[in-house]
């Protein structure tokens, strides 16, 4: 395809445009994942650590994982005055399906727990190339189902179980909903998907556009969707649970939340998702935020537009867990 790289600078929000200006280029080197890995965990800890919610507690459990594999852990987020019936979401974290851990979530979940009073249930998944599809997958479907059979345990309302996630998090939802209802075990209410990593093949406009070092551009996407595939990025007979996007039936999903920056290389992947799945059936909200870049909400959460974006993203998630 014969697209133009998007000159994200001259295009960004004025509030977003100096962070992304002083990023470093490139951010990551592919050729080294666990290098990688590295240096970017170094990146979060030198960071300010956020102060989370003291009347959330936080807790560390260890759930069956998939037959035959090891088991997965689960951070939970617990209001102290949780009321029940419950509602729950469980969350599933980025990281282009290379990199990423719960921790860097806390500040997130903490705050959803707190402010809508809801269980949120946090899953470490394991991570490609050392462990690509299924591994990944079915650790968030592993943590899912132990939730579900601990509902009555935490008082959860099985009516108001969500499953959410942001980037490659966003995708693994995705396909976690599909799984789930295709399997049939687990009936959830809503999924919440935050610029999600749905589509291996690459090839739409924005994923040709997208080329900045300092986002995640195309060279990532690359990297990200080979080592989750074992190098068969774009090939054939990808399954749908590992690629959303390439799913042919989404009818009887659970009503869906999707929101991304104009200026994402996930864009238009994430609005054909949405409107194959408004095309099947399925409610479907979608937010495309001017101006902001992959993450950007994460880089500069307190400019208006990243405050907007939030306030949005709470109220959806609001009104599908209310009692």
């Amino acid at each position: 395809m014969d697209v133009a790289p998007i000159d994200i600078a001259s295009r960004l929000d004025d509030e977003h445009r100096p962070v992304f200006e002083g990023m470093p280029r490139p951010q990551r080197d592919w050729s080294d994942i666990p290098g990688t890995r590295e240096r970017m965990a170094e990146m979060r800890a030198s960071l300010p650590q956020p102060v989370l919610p003291a009347s959330v507690a936080i807790e560390d459990v260890t759930v069956p994982g998939p037959a035959g594999d090891p088991d997965v852990p689960v951070r939970l987020y617990r209001p102290e005055a949780l009321l029940q019936p419950a509602a729950a979401l469980y969350w599933i974290h980025g990281g282009g399906m290379v990199m990423g851990n719960v921790e860097m979530n806390d500040p997130y979940c903490a705050n959803i727990a707190d402010k809508l009073n809801v269980l949120v249930a946090s899953v470490e998944y394991r991570l490609a190339p050392e462990d690509p599809f299924p591994a990944p997958l079915e650790d968030c479907y592993a943590g899912l189902a132990w939730l579900w059979r601990s509902r009555e345990e935490f008082g959860l309302d099985p009516g108001r179980i969500a499953v959410g996630g942001a980037s490659a998090g966003g995708g693994l939802a995705a396909g976690v909903a599909l799984a789930a209802r295709d399997r049939g075990e687990i009936p959830l209410c809503y999924q919440l998907l935050v610029y999600p990593m749905l589509d291996d093949r690459n090839e739409t406009r924005s994923s040709y556009a997208v080329t900045d070092g300092r986002t995640w551009n195309r060279e990532s996407n690359d990297a990200g969707w080979n080592a989750y595939l074992s190098g068969n990025a774009g090939g054939d007979d990808i399954s749908p649970y590992a690629a959303p996007a390439r799913a042919t039936d989404l009818a009887g999903l659970p009503p869906a939340y999707i929101n991304v920056g104009d200026l994402d290389l996930f864009v238009d992947e994430d609005v054909a998702y949405a409107r194959a799945m408004a095309d099947a059936g399925v409610p479907v909200e979608l937010h495309v935020y001017p101006g902001a870049y992959h993450g950007s909400n994460g880089a500069v959460p307190t400019s208006v537009l990243s405050r907007r974006w939030a306030a949005d993203e709470l109220a959806a998630l609001g009104r599908a867990l209310g009692g």
